[in-house]
């Protein structure tokens, strides 16, 4: 047995984006889902609209070599990772004074939320261009522009759940938002306020999005054709 790698706080999460193809097997998928589950591991399924994936899965758990493990079997089970996003949960610095309740839903999220189908995946950095560079910012301006920015998004409080995890050095992208809503345009309304900011209009960078719906595995399986 490989001794587990772990963050010292938190959990390590896994997106991961696929396509079936006429090799793709229900059961396999669906055992592999299961194992992860009983490993203690929590499994966010979704069928994905557009032409970029078809299932979507968010793995949360403590050790990497267990997201390692569902990886290898989804692939196994006959799916194609067209794309992918390894990132941790965290507490931002600019969020240092939240209740502790607060933080540790920010570290141990339980997903997905009840009555909250609608879900949209996108990964983003800030900008350090020559011009525009969040990380030559003093440290008051970046919080301030960070507490404009956290104000506009609790407007959406009982509408969405936003789960943003850390990727700096893990990924691409510095950080990977999840949201989760009640209605579709629930996540475009979020997203259109938020990029008016000037944390966003001005310093943010953005990754593909990926959209669709969260449901049951058996749902998903039987709506992207691999019941």
């Amino acid at each position: 047995m490989t001794e587990p790698v772990s963050p010292s706080d938190g959990l390590a999460v896994l997106h991961l984006f696929c396509k079936i193809s006429p090799s793709s097997q229900g059961p396999a998928i669906r055992s592999a889902v299961a194992g992860a589950r009983e490993a203690g591991n929590q499994v966010v399924t979704a069928a994905l609209l557009g032409h970029k994936a078809d299932i979507g899965f968010m793995i949360l758990g403590r050790d990497l070599w267990q997201l390692r493990s569902l990886q290898t079997a989804l692939t196994s089970a006959g799916l194609e990772i067209v794309d992918s996003f390894v990132s941790l949960t965290e507490i931002s610095e600019y969020a240092a004074g939240l209740p502790e309740a607060m933080k540790e839903t920010r570290l141990r999220p339980q997903l997905p939320p009840e009555g909250k189908p609608a879900f949209c995946f996108y990964p983003m950095s800030k900008r350090r261009g020559e011009k525009d560079n969040w990380f030559t910012l003093p440290a008051d301006e970046r919080s301030a522009l960070m507490h404009e920015h956290g104000t506009s998004g609790r407007a959406f409080a009982g509408r969405i759940l936003q789960v943003i995890t850390g990727s700096t050095g893990l990924d691409d992208y510095e950080w990977g938002v999840s949201l989760f809503g009640q209605h579709p345009d629930d996540l475009k309304e979020v997203v259109y306020t938020l990029r008016f900011d000037e944390a966003s209009a001005v310093y943010a960078e953005f990754g593909p999005f990926y959209v669709g719906m969260v449901e049951d595995l058996d749902v998903v399986l039987s709506q992207v054709g691999c019941g």
